[in-house]
């Protein structure tokens, strides 16, 4: 189970905390910051270069912190959060990632409910720091606070669609 556990761990921390990355700077693929500020423009996000490095560190902080296994439930909540986000973006495409739809952040939210409700495993830093077992509450907390937070993100930055013109 804990071979499992950490394999699960690195596949979704690494690629979450690699969608940060393309979000703030030219790496794996990214447009640098300019470019992440664009696509938040474009999926009609407010606030600019600030909104594109607050997400991107987000990811990039929950991803690495999955990954490694440390502060697991916190870590769960930052990606569910982030990935909340993302899905209300996407959910107008359907689910299916082929349409660009909400298939990717739905997996990883799942995803990081799962390790919240499991735990990181006998290879992770929390429990080579004597972090683990979490308290049962945990996974209920990332999954509301998370949820919440992509929620309260999405209600407080994203503009209203423009109102169409009059005679149209």
């Amino acid at each position: 189970m804990d071979t499992g556990l950490l394999i699960l761990r690195l596949a979704a921390g690494l690629l979450i905390a690699g969608h940060g990355v393309q979000k703030v700077s030219s790496h794996l693929g990214g447009k640098g910051l300019t470019g992440g500020t664009e696509e938040f423009r474009a999926d009609g996000f407010r606030g600019g270069a600030l909104t594109a490095l607050a997400a991107g560190t987000g990811q990039i902080g929950s991803g690495l912190l999955l990954a490694l296994g440390f502060l697991t439930p916190l870590a769960a909540t930052g990606a569910i959060g982030v990935m909340t986000v993302a899905l209300t973006v996407k959910r107008r495409n359907g689910l299916w990632v082929q349409n660009d739809g909400y298939e990717y952040p739905l997996f990883l939210i799942v995803t990081a409910t799962a390790l919240a409700a499991t735990g990181p495993g006998a290879w992770s830093l929390d429990a080579a720091t004597g972090l683990t077992p979490y308290a049962p509450w945990w996974p209920a907390f990332a999954v509301a606070a998370g949820a919440g937070s992509g929620l309260l993100t999405r209600l407080v930055l994203h503009r209203a669609a423009p109102a169409p013109a009059p005679g149209h």
